[in-house]
């Protein structure tokens, strides 16, 4: 079954690719075409990065490679692994933590590789994908598992598919799945000056 559209109540009009996309836990059994995942990794390519030096990496495992789709699930914590089995595709972003160059830290590199993964994810709502990101991994496990070299530095994992209705997860990922979007106020996060002076274009309306 498939979930149904849970777009966010916003303060100001935006895209709907944008207001429509979130991250599910629930997925549809159903593989994500090699076509359609090749336009998600395309889309993260032509993200902005500091001096250009696209910094992202990713893996990408599916379970058609059961070993290696294994391998992923085996990094991610027990709570994660839960739910994210059932996803079609499960990876990891992974950062390069100096310039290519000139060999210096890139103190920019994880807001980076994030712009590449929200680029992704932004494609991927427009392509009737949902993808999840996660921070709940382990990192050792993940550079041991897929062999990742000293200079790079796993940054979060993800999976993408088919989002499916909540009713499909076993507590408590169902009642997480179906609670209400929220997010902060612009005026808690938007200043227009000092620290904690709101801009008057964030303002609450009146």
């Amino acid at each position: 079954m498939a979930a149904a559209k849970r777009p966010a109540e916003t303060s100001a009009p935006i895209h709907e690719h944008i207001s429509h996309r979130w991250s599910p836990r629930a997925f549809e059994d159903k593989p994500v075409a090699p076509e359609k995942l090749r336009s998600l990794f395309e889309a993260a390519r032509w993200a902005a990065s500091s001096y250009g030096d696209q910094p992202w990496y990713f893996i990408v495992t599916t379970k058609v490679d059961a070993h290696n789709h294994k391998l992923a699930l085996d990094g991610l914590v027990e709570f994660n692994q839960n739910w994210a089995k059932q996803a079609p595709v499960l990876g990891y972003s992974v950062a390069r933590k100096k310039f290519a160059h000139n060999g210096e830290q890139n103190a920019h590199a994880w807001h980076d590789v994030g712009q590449a993964m929200a680029t992704l994810s932004i494609q991927a709502e427009a392509e009737g994908l949902q993808v999840h990101q996660m921070a709940g991994y382990i990192a050792d496990k993940v550079r041991k598992n897929f062999d990742i070299p000293e200079d790079y530095e796993p940054v979060a994992a993800f999976t993408i598919g088919y989002a499916a209705s909540a009713d499909t997860l076993p507590e408590p990922y169902k009642e997480r799945e179906k609670a209400p979007r929220q997010r902060k106020p612009l005026e808690s996060f938007v200043f227009g000056g000092p620290w904690g002076k709101t801009a008057k274009f964030a303002e609450p309306k009146k």
